[in-house]
């Protein structure tokens, strides 16, 4: 059968098909989650971002270890954990790990290499200068509500999520 699949395809879109197979029947538990579980790893969102509420839906998905907690930027946990200057703009994600406090493309990659899996990948875009990573972390905050809309209100978690939403 090989055979007479190599005689129809050429060798390299067999191995594009190959690989794009593989990608995506890529199973997360094959990378775990980087470092061991963080005490505390919060990620605060703007609530009425149609991104960051898509974010955290993503997040919540993902990280089958149950690691993160949410929490939006207008609540009062981030009056109490954060700088005023990370809260008044809500113009970045914010990643709390363990009292250290991670922002725009910094929150993104911490985001990824918490969840494990495939995500955890994404660590490569450590290699790009920090301010060339925030300043496209910066086009799209700048664009977000025109690209993905604004919500009127705060994400409401189900009852299933409840317990990984703080305020």
């Amino acid at each position: 059968m090989h055979l007479g699949i190599l005689a129809v395809v050429r060798f390299a879109d067999l191995t594009f098909g190959a690989l794009m197979w593989h990608l995506f029947t890529f199973d997360s538990a094959w990378l775990r989650p980087s470092g061991s579980k963080p005490e505390e790893l919060v990620l605060f969102f703007d609530g009425g971002c149609g991104l960051c509420n898509a974010l955290v839906d993503f997040a919540i998905q993902e990280d089958r270890q149950g690691r993160l907690t949410f929490a939006p930027l207008q609540g009062k946990l981030a009056g109490r954990k954060l700088a005023p200057d990370q809260i008044k703009g809500l113009e970045s994600i914010v990643l709390l790990r363990d009292g250290v406090v991670l922002d725009r493309s910094d929150a993104v990659l911490e985001l990824c290499g918490q969840l494990g899996g495939i995500w955890r990948l994404a660590g490569i875009f450590r290699m790009v200068p920090k301010p060339v990573r925030d300043a496209g972390y910066a086009l799209v905050a700048r664009n977000r509500y025109r690209w993905f809309g604004r919500k009127q209100t705060c994400r409401i978690p189900t009852p299933r999520e409840r317990a990984r939403f703080v305020d």
